[in-house]
């Protein structure tokens, strides 16, 4: 056993471990790393946007004589649009914080529909279509097959506008069959997520803390 001798080494072991004992139950230990965790997270965002976003982007603009007398008041509209934020804490005015709210909620949603549609609509609709390339080798035209029957059973077990019966049952049932598939592998996929940073944090501990492993 070669123990590590690190100091920050034991603090991170001795807070894995605090992270650890939630397992059991929730304790104060659990609740101090927990804390300790987010006080520290939030401290190195304040800092990186500050010295990283801020910083050169808009104090020091704004202060350099090269940068044009409309681009500093531009910079300077959306630096007091952003500090309204801080407004919520004033309650006479906290109605002042839906101004940036709207404004970042309407640009995020201006700039990702047409994304949303690229990605979840067009591009889906592009991988359903079979052509001769798809069948370069049989084992990309049989995905290519089973993809198209795939969503055509999806969609049909989602189509509410007609009783199922004939062939829309049969179809609506293998529609459930694909869509259970699609959950369990973004399912399995999460676990093995998760368990590979499990396994990483097993490797610290007994490797880098306690030595045991190499």
């Amino acid at each position: 056993m070669n123990i590590s001798t690190d100091p920050w080494v034991w603090i991170a072991a001795i807070l894995t471990l605090a992270i650890f004992s939630f397992l059991y139950k929730e304790n104060p230990l659990y609740r101090f790393a927990e804390h300790l965790y987010v006080g520290i997270a939030n401290g190195y965002a304040i800092t990186f946007y500050w010295h990283r976003v801020l910083v050169p982007s808009f104090f020091d603009r704004v202060g350099a004589a090269s940068t044009p007398i409309a681009t500093k008041i531009w910079l300077i509209v959306i630096a007091v649009i952003g500090a309204l934020y801080f407004t919520r804490f004033i309650p006479k005015v906290s109605w002042l914080v839906r101004i940036p709210i709207a404004i970042v909620l309407g640009y995020a949603c201006g700039a990702s529909i047409p994304r949303a549609i690229d990605a979840e609509i067009i591009r889906q609709a592009k991988a359903t279509i079979i052509t001769r390339a798809s069948f370069a080798h049989w084992q990309t035209g049989l995905w290519a097959v089973i993809i198209l029957l795939g969503v055509i059973a999806t969609i049909s077990y989602f189509f509410f506008s007609s009783e199922r019966k004939g062939v829309l049952k049969p179809l609506s049932y293998a529609g459930i069959i694909f869509i259970m598939i699609g959950f369990g592998a973004s399912f399995g996929y999460t676990v093995m997520a998760r368990i590979s940073l499990f396994i990483g944090r097993l490797q610290f501990l007994l490797g880098d803390w306690l030595g045991l492993i190499k």
